[in-house]
């Protein structure tokens, strides 16, 4: 769900900007995404796991934005963010597509995070080296994001 809204908003630059760094940037993080689903969907396939599950709204699970019923991953957009990115054009889609992507590719590190802090999380060795890469990775997107939006990178905690 978190990879396929990326994927969603990298599809939106064809049409809302011109900018040919953002355009770049965008095949690279909507690559990333969909190598990443398909990893993600493979390591379930193989474990019998269900490659998709139904969201339960009667349960409030951690990280997730229960506001206006909507249950979100970390770091994903609301729908009122996605509308004002999908009705944004140029500029102000730019702005809000780096804001925004900066957004979700923290709450990729959160979830990282929280994966590595579960016990045991260590001990497949494949899982573990997809999630060093997807932190790895992330991390140099927002930098890159960032200065695209004339930030200073913020230090690493």
């Amino acid at each position: 769900m978190h990879h396929a809204q990326a994927v969603e908003m990298t599809a939106l630059i064809e049409s809302h900007t011109q900018n040919k760094d953002l355009r770049s940037l965008g095949a690279r993080i909507s690559r990333s995404q969909s190598d990443e689903i398909k990893f993600m969907n493979r390591w379930l396939v193989a474990r019998q796991e269900p490659t998709s599950r139904p969201m339960q709204h009667s349960q409030h699970m951690p990280g997730m934005d229960m506001s206006s019923h909507e249950m979100l991953m970390p770091g994903m957009l609301t729908r009122k963010q996605m509308d004002a990115l999908k009705n944004a054009r140029d500029g102000e889609f730019d702005r809000l597509f780096l804001t925004g992507m900066i957004q979700h590719h923290s709450g990729a590190l959160t979830m990282v995070k929280d994966l590595f802090d579960s016990s045991g999380a260590g001990q497949d060795a494949e899982l573990f080296n997809f999630a060093t890469e997807v932190d790895s990775g992330q991390r140099a997107e927002i930098k890159i994001m960032q200065s695209m939006l004339g930030e200073k990178p913020k230090e690493e905690k």
